[in-house]
């Protein structure tokens, strides 16, 4: 009788696209031989006063359940970190913290999308931010940054066009995830301008805004130019900035209309984030410690970037754009254009572990990302199984 039913899940869940990038690392985890540079995190741990700081919130025991939105002191201190960050006021009435950026947006989604509705987004990019508005039943289109004087950019008059009244969101990750591509404060205000004019919803996914290569102490913002009631959500996470990608812990700014939804979605989501890990944020925050970690962590990502970078282009085989921001390099090598193919080849032959342009969408087909928030002796051990493998 059970094989009457079988246990499918919706439709809509079944036409998801699996992760490429595990996929590649799922061939590679566990094998001691393998340089892995798929995942985008740091090579290196927390910082200790951060791990200190949630092993004294544990010893008090700050083990029970917390507020929907977050601590009240955790909010305040994202919202005076955002407020000297941009030069701009954020209250903490407009803060949600959430339980990993990644949380952040699945909430986002939930808030303001319907099934039928047409999101446009901008790519490459990270692909769970591309297919969380498809598991609300929306359309999702995508509009491609280009190259240009060797760097990605964005053809902002081309975005403006497609942006009419029928789209409900538009997303946008900058710096961006695969590519390093930022987004300069001109075009951001220019955005917001024409979403505002259209009622165009705006989901800004800033995790990378500390991660930038042009002397600047944080990447432009989307909050520098709103207004408290526009229709903006900005994404942010402790994960990359601070090294605490398995901490699980992030935040949205959004209009102060949205709170009580966004409480509610939340305890239907994760209840809570756990009190000892918001201990962790808020002495990332608030300690003189954490803006030495983040600028010591920005040196050292400006030396490992141009190590690889350089380390590419002396091939003479290898296409590298120049990155602006974030903690990767996005590259395409002559010859090769089944990237999924190439990187399971790397991973067989040369012990080399690179994500798939592929999986940030149609537009990084035979393409590969490296992150290289990595001590700069793996990144060149890494160039080296590279020279040899194309040696051959």
């Amino acid at each position: 009788m059970t094989d009457m039913f079988p246990p499918h899940e919706r439709a809509t869940i079944s036409t998801l696209a699996a992760s490429r990038i595990r996929e590649i690392a799922n061939a590679g985890m566990g094998r001691s031989d393998v340089a892995a540079f798929w995942f985008g995190e740091s090579d290196l741990p927390t910082p200790e006063f951060i791990i200190e700081a949630a092993r004294n919130a544990l010893a008090e025991q700050k083990t029970f359940y917390t507020q929907n939105l977050g601590r009240p002191d955790l909010r305040a201190a994202i919202a005076a970190y955002s407020t000297q960050l941009h030069g701009t006021g954020i209250d903490m009435e407009r803060i949600g913290v959430t339980g990993s950026g990644v949380s952040a947006l699945m909430l986002a989604a939930q808030l303001v999308v319907s099934p039928a509705d047409r999101v446009m987004v901008v790519t490459p990019i990270w692909p769970n931010i591309a297919e969380i508005p498809k598991i609300l039943g929306a359309q999702v289109e995508r509009f491609p940054l280009t190259i240009a004087n060797d760097r990605w950019t964005l053809d902002l008059e081309a975005l403006i066009a497609r942006l009419t009244p029928d789209i409900k969101m538009l997303v946008i990750n900058a710096p961006n995830n695969p590519t390093g591509f930022t987004l300069d404060a001109q075009s951001q205000k220019a955005l917001l301008e024409h979403c505002r004019k259209l009622g165009i919803w705006v989901l800004s996914d800033e995790v990378y805004e500390r991660l930038v290569f042009d002397g600047a102490k944080a990447a432009p913002s989307m909050l520098a130019h709103a207004e408290p009631e526009d229709r903006l959500i900005v994404v942010n996470s402790f994960s990359k900035t601070w090294r605490m990608t398995g901490w699980r812990i992030g935040w949205l700014t959004l209009p102060a209309q949205l709170m009580p939804a966004l409480e509610k979605i939340v305890e239907y989501n994760t209840s809570c984030v756990p009190g000892f890990v918001q201990d962790g944020a808020l002495a990332a925050l608030t300690q003189p410690e954490g803006e030495d970690e983040v600028s010591a962590l920005r040196a050292g990502l400006e030396a490992s970037r141009r190590l690889l970078l350089d380390g590419l282009a002396s091939t003479n085989r290898i296409a590298v754009p120049e990155t602006g921001g974030a903690m990767y390099g996005f590259f395409r090598i002559d010859g090769f254009d089944d990237d999924m193919a190439l990187a399971r080849a790397l991973v067989a032959e040369a012990g080399l572990g690179l994500a798939p342009g592929s999986a940030f969408g149609p537009e990084g087909a035979g393409w590969l990302r490296w992150c290289f928030a990595a001590q700069p002796e793996k990144i060149a051990d890494g160039l080296e199984r590279l020279n040899r493998f194309l040696a051959r």
